[in-house]
C-alpha cells in the first residue's frame, strides 16, 4: 500500500512541477523554469522506477497513470494561484457614455481609450495593460459598474513603455 501511495504522491508532485514549468518558460520566466526542471526530472525518476519495479502488480501502473491527471489539475491550478504575468484587458462597455474609464482611472487604472465602431455604431474602447494576479479584481469592478460590458483578456510576453511601465520603474522585456 505504501508503493501506491508513494506513486501517487511523486507522481502527482512530478506533473505539477512539470505544467506549472511549461507554463512558466512560455511566459518567459526561463531561469525559474529551469530551476523547476531539475526538481522534475528527480522526481520523475524515482516514481518511473518505483513503478519499473512493481510492474507485477498492474494497479502500479495505474495509480501512475490516474495520478498524472490528477497532477496536470494540481499544476494548472499552482499556476493560477501564482498568476505570474501580464495581461492587456479590452473592455467594450455597453453603453456609449464614458463613466466607465473616469471610474477606473479614479481607481488608479492606465486606460487607452479610442473609438471603433460596431453592428450598433460608434463604441468606445478601453485597454488597460496590468499584472495577471490584479485581473480578477478589475473583471470584478468592471462588472460592478457595467454588468453588460464585453471583457476579454490577453497575455503578453513583453511590453515597453507607457503608464503601467512608468509606475515599475523600467520595462519587461
Amino acid at each position: 500500500m505504501w508503493i501506491l501511495l508513494t506513486i501517487f504522491i511523486i507522481q502527482v508532485i512530478y506533473v505539477s512541477s512539470l505544467t506549472t514549468r511549461m507554463i512558466l518558460t512560455l511566459r518567459g520566466y526561463r531561469y525559474f523554469a529551469a530551476l523547476i526542471s531539475m526538481v522534475d526530472i528527480m522526481v520523475y525518476t524515482i516514481g518511473l522506477k518505483l513503478v519499473l519495479d512493481n510492474l507485477s502488480q498492474p494497479i502500479n501502473l495505474v495509480v501512475y497513470c490516474i495520478s498524472y491527471g490528477i497532477g496536470i489539475l494540481c499544476g494548472m491550478k499552482l499556476e493560477e494561484k501564482l498568476a505570474l504575468g501580464y495581461v492587456t484587458v479590452q473592455i467594450i462597455p455597453s453603453s456609449r457614455d464614458n463613466t466607465i474609464s473616469s471610474i477606473l482611472r479614479e481607481k488608479g487604472y492606465g486606460i487607452t481609450q479610442w473609438m471603433g465602431e460596431g453592428m450598433d455604431g460608434e463604441r468606445v474602447l478601453l485597454s488597460i495593460t496590468m499584472q495577471r494576479r490584479n485581473q480578477s479584481q478589475l473583471f470584478q469592478e468592471i462588472s460592478e459598474i457595467d454588468p453588460q460590458a464585453f471583457m476579454v483578456a490577453h497575455d503578453i510576453k513583453q511590453y515597453r513603455g507607457g503608464f503601467f511601465a512608468g509606475q515599475l520603474g523600467g520595462s519587461k522585456k
